[in-house]
């Protein structure tokens, strides 16, 4: 009887040996996979502590644009949102956490859009404030005249104000060539086609408006009229040169439209830059490449 229970007594010791090897191997590879998933968690809070701390070094008043501003400040509070959803969320749940980090993406890809929109009309303004500062040297003599103007004036101006600024959106640049069909080769365009969307706006006026539109090169010099009499419009209490112009019939619903700008000088391989106004303010700028 001895003979037969030292056997099983030895396969049994053995097996509970080999199953307590594996157990302790387990134990200690599922350690080592819930500190390496702290890590990733940790490295992902410091991400978008990161990605926090970017979208706070845009001040709204510093944004000349009451919608961008809106929309930076809508993705900085998503952001802190979900920095504070990670910081809740256990390191084990794969899932969500994999969603975040998805997220974290999305966001900055936002972010990296607004930046340049922000950079872009920022650009502008202090290009056009320079303009300004020299139509004003310019025109000295007539400053009394344009003050008396201006008093005039003052009681339809306190009427405009930012929630009444229409907006322009889905900008198109399509170069087209003598037989009006599109090409990328810089010697062949004979003319610029300029799409866009003016958007709806229940609170603007609406009634015949006129759109301007400024087409600066990529050295900085102003694509204007050939006719200097009839390429000035107002702003900011002064007149400054456009590029092209069209008359609309605006009910406050969203319309396409389209501008033609016909070559008559060398093309340059850059970045140019559309400027639109309407009702007397920038309401958007919009680059665009000439690249052949």
């Amino acid at each position: 009887m001895k003979k037969i229970l030292i056997p099983i007594l030895i396969v049994l010791l053995a097996a509970v040996g080999v199953l307590t090897y594996l157990f302790l191997q387990q134990k200690q590879e599922m350690t080592e996979m819930v500190e390496q998933m702290e890590f990733e968690k940790s490295e992902l809070e410091d991400e978008y502590e990161d990605l926090a701390m970017q979208f706070d070094g845009y001040r709204t008043p510093d944004i000349h644009n009451d919608s961008l501003a809106q929309l930076l400040n809508k993705e900085q509070q998503r952001v802190r949102d979900l920095l504070e959803e990670l910081r809740i969320t256990k390191a084990t749940n794969a899932r969500r956490i994999a969603e975040l980090k998805k997220e974290l993406a999305t966001v900055r890809q936002v972010m990296v859009s607004y930046v340049h929109q922000i950079d872009s009309l920022n650009q502008t303004n202090q290009r056009l404030t320079a303009e300004n500062r020299q139509v004003k040297e310019q025109y000295a003599v007539v400053q009394q005249q344009a003050e008396e103007l201006q008093q005039q004036n003052t009681h339809l101006t306190e009427k405009v104000t930012r929630a009444s600024m229409l907006e322009i959106t889905a900008f198109k640049v399509t170069p087209l060539n003598r037989r009006d069909r599109k090409t990328s080769n810089l010697n062949q365009m004979q003319k610029i086609q300029f799409d866009f969307t003016i958007g709806k706006n229940i609170t603007s006026d609406r009634g015949l408006k006129r759109v301007y539109m400024r087409i600066v090169r990529p050295d900085g010099e102003l694509i204007t009229l050939p006719d200097p009499a009839q390429r000035m419009f107002a702003f900011e209490n002064s007149e400054i040169e456009y590029s092209l112009t069209k008359e609309f019939e605006y009910g406050g619903e969203a319309m396409d439209e389209t501008l033609y700008w016909t070559v008559g000088e060398i093309l340059y391989k850059g970045t140019y830059n559309a400027d639109f106004f309407i009702d007397g303010a920038l309401i958007a700028s919009f680059p665009f490449e000439l690249k052949h």
